[in-house]
């Protein structure tokens, strides 16, 4: 199967600064990816190449198209929310739902009003008289109406309280998500989209660190939590990361069967934010 993302060798500097370093991977229908990394990791500059919105040296092919030369046709089955993403404030949202349908050959009005009857989003309203969470709502909705075979989303849920992002990622996953579509998103709200998630990266200064499936993560990583004057013993095991919580340790160990563990502490498997912070420090890739 041909993937709908295939990124060789991506690059892009910004002077003295290599944003994404010589960056590969592919992306398959029916994933849905989490892109993990601090601020300035190279997120975004990722995500902007991926959608042909600024010049970079590597090859990029997305829906069987280059970003950069067929941006246009691109836009029909791609769909995309930025962290900033804005909507005009002087017009309503019936008028906003009458300028996609004129512009966007594959969106489906009908659709758009069966998500926004589910939210507190009325048509007659402008978009200057909703609130924050309630304009996120109006774009996941637009989202919804958009037969896309590929969304893309630079933290859509940044600002936005527990509720409305849980209500957002559960859409998603539940109303938006099929075998044949894929879902590229970054947050900072690691924890909350890992249930969802069904890929994870890591990009650290620009390079991709980490990249497996979420299932094939619990065999590969553990950890083990351990009383801290028992800690010496489990240390000489070689985890990748150790860090103090309270009287415990927590270790992460890679590669280590469980039944090495047992005798020690507590096993288990780590959340993707811990496994993050163990490869990123464990590594020495501060």
């Amino acid at each position: 199967m041909e993937p709908l993302i295939s990124v060789k060798n991506l690059s892009k500097r910004y002077g003295s600064t290599r944003a994404v370093d010589d960056v590969s991977f592919d992306v398959t229908a029916g994933e849905i990816v989490g892109l993990i990394g601090p601020n300035g990791a190279g997120k975004s500059t990722l995500l902007k190449s991926l959608l042909g919105l600024i010049h970079h040296d590597g090859e990029i092919n997305v829906l069987g198209q280059s970003p950069r030369g067929s941006r246009a046709a691109l836009l029909e089955s791609m769909s995309y929310i930025a962290d900033v993403a804005s909507l005009p404030e002087w017009i309503s949202v019936k008028r906003l739902l009458d300028v996609m349908a004129g512009v966007h050959p594959n969106f489906n009005r009908d659709r758009t009003l069966d998500y926004l009857e589910r939210t507190s989003v009325t048509t007659d309203q402008r978009v200057r008289a909703l609130s924050k969470g309630m304009k996120t709502q109006l774009h996941l909705a637009l989202i919804m109406g958009v037969d896309a075979r590929l969304l893309v989303l630079d933290e859509p849920t940044l600002g936005l309280d527990i509720i409305f992002r849980t209500e957002f990622y559960d859409t998603l996953a539940n109303d938006y998500f099929t075998p044949q579509r894929s879902i590229v998103v970054t947050t900072h709200q690691v924890e909350e989209i890992e249930q969802y998630l069904t890929r994870i990266m890591f990009i650290h200064r620009g390079r991709i660190l980490f990249d497996m499936l979420k299932c094939d993560i619990p065999n590969r990583f553990l950890r083990l939590t351990v009383e801290r004057e028992a800690a010496q013993r489990a240390l000489r095991l070689g985890p990748i990361h150790a860090r103090t919580v309270g009287e415990s340790e927590v270790l992460i160990f890679e590669n280590r069967a469980a039944a090495d563990l047992r005798s020690h502490g507590t096993v288990g498997v780590p959340g993707i934010a811990e496994l993050f912070v163990a490869k990123v420090k464990g590594s020495g890739n501060e």
